[in-house]
């Protein structure tokens, strides 16, 4: 299972600049991530070359943030592959919570973050089934 950090950012200019900068200042490299807002905060979540070391700078900035596990599935780009993904989920009686994309930079095939409840079963499900999970 991969770590997530989730940040949660006050929705104000110059905030994802901030987050990218610190990032970017410790060396530590955007694998995929996604952002919701509402009026006054937004969460950012996103997955990292180093999840530990982002955590320490962003609480040391100030942030308020978290790590989350999360799974990731490598797929072929092709249409229909997503809705293989889900439809495996779905048989299996799996709610997934969020998903977002990011890309295998080696392959350039597709991968899809998701956080579920069950992480461990869920992970075990999918490789039962052919698919291919990223660590």
């Amino acid at each position: 299972m991969l770590k997530q950090v989730s940040i949660y950012a006050e929705n104000v200019k110059g905030k994802m600049l901030e987050i990218t900068s610190i990032l970017a200042n410790e060396n530590i490299n955007i694998l995929g991530s996604v952002t919701n807002d509402s009026a006054e905060y937004g969460i950012v979540r996103m997955v990292v070359s180093d999840p530990m070391k982002a955590l320490e700078v962003f609480n040391k900035a100030g942030l308020i943030c978290k790590l989350t596990d999360v799974l990731a599935v490598e797929i072929k780009d092709e249409v229909g592959n997503l809705q293989k993904l889900l439809k495996a989920l779905d048989d299996a009686n799996i709610s997934v919570d969020y998903l977002y994309l990011s890309f295998n930079r080696e392959s350039g095939c597709p991968i899809m973050v998701f956080h579920t409840a069950d992480g461990p079963e869920v992970e075990n499900s999918l490789k039962s089934k052919g698919f291919s999970l990223c660590n």
